[in-house]
């Protein structure tokens, strides 16, 4: 299709900024949740707890800008803080 009106162009180039900047905060946030679930594999109960404080602001963000929705930030929140916890209160009980 091609754009022929200054609005159309105009929308096309917003799109195409909004793409990038949606790609380059997904593609973070993937990675630092990758970290974190290997920190939780390893079992190292204060990494987990330094790298979730992290996490947990990156989704915000994420949320809070519009890349994800806010109540699957906040699934993703709950979800990770539980898998801490349970670490957490496993390495106490041993």
């Amino acid at each position: 299709m091609a754009l022929r009106t200054k609005s159309a162009i105009k929308k096309h180039r917003q799109s195409l900024k909004k793409r990038d900047r949606n790609k380059y905060v997904i593609s973070t946030l993937r990675g630092k949740i990758k970290t974190f679930q290997n920190s939780l594999e390893e079992k190292d109960v204060e990494k987990s707890k330094h790298l979730l404080r992290d996490l947990i602001s990156s989704i915000d963000r994420a949320a809070t800008k519009g890349v994800i929705h806010k109540r699957n930030a906040s699934r993703k929140i709950s979800r990770y803080s539980k898998n801490v916890s349970d670490l957490s209160s496993a390495a106490n009980q041993n």
